[in-house]
């Protein structure tokens, strides 16, 4: 399971000599004392640490390569509790390859009429202390949210954590490998991209392997660990008779378990992080892999099917950002639609891999056969998802830059029961409609693949891209296709000047 927790914001603070030693004392117990609070928060999903107030330009540098070189540093939370003269930034600042957030407070909620004096204005100067900060990292063009509030608001610390999901899952990212069994589905564009950009731009490798690294792997499971895992089976699904002990399909199942077995073992011993499969590239697999996909998402490794491995990183990063969260985090697809007079809405599924993480109900394990792939049949798990808000979004390569276009939705019952259907699914209607929502993902050339959350926002989603560097596009309740379109136009000219600026 993930735990973002042992990741660390560093709360940085500005000041400068002018004001004398004592309001530097000052100034540090105040930033101690919101480094704290906001460490404290049910907001804040990872532990906050308090620097010491810093003063002078050679003293920011310092601190920038430290965080660059700090593993358990994900990123800064900046605040100018008095003014800190920009130009002492920009060597520390060009220098850092951490995500910051800029923090806009002050330690007081309201002013003190009858006492305030010069003293207390030259303390608590971030007013426009912060807008110096705020000029130099326009000037710099530097990537970085700006939250504005007092810092004991619920908003703010939730913005703040917010912001930390996203570098948690950007901080994953770096480094992170990804196991791509067997090539992309063939003839398909959208799950293809160059995978050398994406370490340059995005920080994580893509590893493929012949389907046969894949068997032998499974091949060396042994029985006792085939044994716990059937034993894990059967302790926590509802699961079909014939896949019982003494059931018809029991050897199935035991293969399913095999599979599981080789496929953990595989992405231990490489330190994977996510993977993909393709049901064109089976050779020596007894059936697709659909329980052990969706077992091992419910455990937090990120998946794509059919070779895509952008979704399959996405998927990871999301699950990353809903550490602790209640909802899920899936691997999904836009499979048809019920065109009617009552809404018209999509439903997502896909041939197997769909993670319990989103289950309404305990999922059924069963077999059932599967008319793609040219193996045995499957076992997987069958469930509704839950209902509720949601948001569906996917990564694309557009040749000059990656784009990450996002949906969000309302899941809602199925009309009916779908007892002749074998996979687990998602109905919703997106937001605003099926048909500004679809035509707008369309002309963004948003992937069929999408990873789909109930927990993750826009704003987390948004925040990530923000520090990827990748083009981000929300379709939602505001969407106007034309505007949409415009926008698209408008993007496309800003990233192609924004490489000479």
């Amino acid at each position: 399971m993930i735990d973002i927790r042992q990741y660390e914001i560093w709360f940085v603070t500005g000041s400068q000599h002018l004001y004398g030693p004592k309001t530097l004392e000052q100034v540090a117990e105040h930033a101690r004392e919101i480094a704290g609070a906001l460490g404290a928060s049910e907001e804040m999903p990872v532990n906050v640490v308090f620097k010491p107030v810093i003063t002078t330009p050679e003293a920011i540098k310092e601190l920038c390569l430290e965080a660059n070189s700090a593993k358990s540093c994900i990123g800064l939370i900046t605040w100018m509790h008095t003014f800190s003269p920009a130009k002492m930034w920009i060597g520390g600042l060009t220098l850092l390859k951490k995500p910051f957030a800029h923090l806009h407070t002050q330690y007081n909620r309201e002013i003190p009429w009858a006492e305030i004096d010069m003293n207390f204005m030259n303390l608590n100067q971030a007013a426009h202390g912060d807008r110096e900060f705020g000029f130099i990292g326009s000037r710099l063009r530097l990537e970085r949210k700006v939250v504005v509030g007092h810092w004991q608001n619920a908003e703010v610390q939730r913005e703040l954590g917010v912001w930390a999901r996203a570098a948690a899952a950007w901080a994953d990212w770096q480094g992170a490998k990804i196991a791509r069994f067997g090539d992309n589905m063939r003839d398909v564009a959208v799950t293809e991209g160059d995978k050398v950009e994406a370490q340059i731009k995005l920080g994580y490798d893509v590893y493929g392997y012949g389907v046969g690294d894949l068997v032998k792997a499974v091949d060396d499971a042994t029985e006792n660990e085939i044994t716990a895992m059937m034993q894990a089976y059967l302790d926590e699904y509802e699961v079909a008779p014939a896949l019982k002990p003494g059931g018809d399909s029991n050897a199935s199942l035991r293969e399913g378990a095999r599979i599981e077995v080789g496929m953990r073992n595989f992405l231990k011993s490489g330190n994977f992080k996510a993977f993909t499969t393709t049901f064109e590239d089976l050779h020596g697999l007894t059936q697709l892999p659909g329980l052990a996909v969706q077992r091992l998402m419910r455990d937090g490794y990120g998946f794509g099917a059919e070779g895509d491995w952008k979704t399959s990183a996405l998927v990871r990063a999301m699950k990353v950002m809903a550490a602790g969260l209640k909802g899920g985090v899936s691997f999904m697809e836009d499979y048809t639609y019920h065109f009617s007079a009552s809404g018209d809405k999509v439903l997502g599924a896909h041939m197997l891999e769909i993670c319990e993480s989103i289950a309404s109900n305990k999922p059924k394990l069963d077999i059932l056969p599967l008319s793609i792939g040219g193996k045995a049949d499957p076992v997987r798990l069958i469930f509704d998802a839950n209902t509720g808000p949601a948001i569906g979004a996917s990564l694309m390569d557009m040749g000059q830059r990656f784009r990450m276009v996002a949906n969000v939705v309302d899941v809602v019952p199925t009309d009916h029961p779908l007892p002749k259907l074998p996979v687990a699914r998602a109905l919703w209607l997106p937001r605003p409609n099926l048909k500004v929502a679809a035509a707008a993902w369309i002309y963004a050339g948003g992937a069929h693949h999408t990873s789909f959350s109930y927990s993750v926002t826009a704003e987390h989603l948004r925040d990530f891209a923000e520090m990827a560097g990748i083009e981000f596009l929300l379709i939602n309740e505001q969407t106007n296709v034309e505007e949409f379109k415009e926008k698209l136009r408008w993007n496309d000219l800003y990233y192609h000047l924004s490489k000479g600026l």
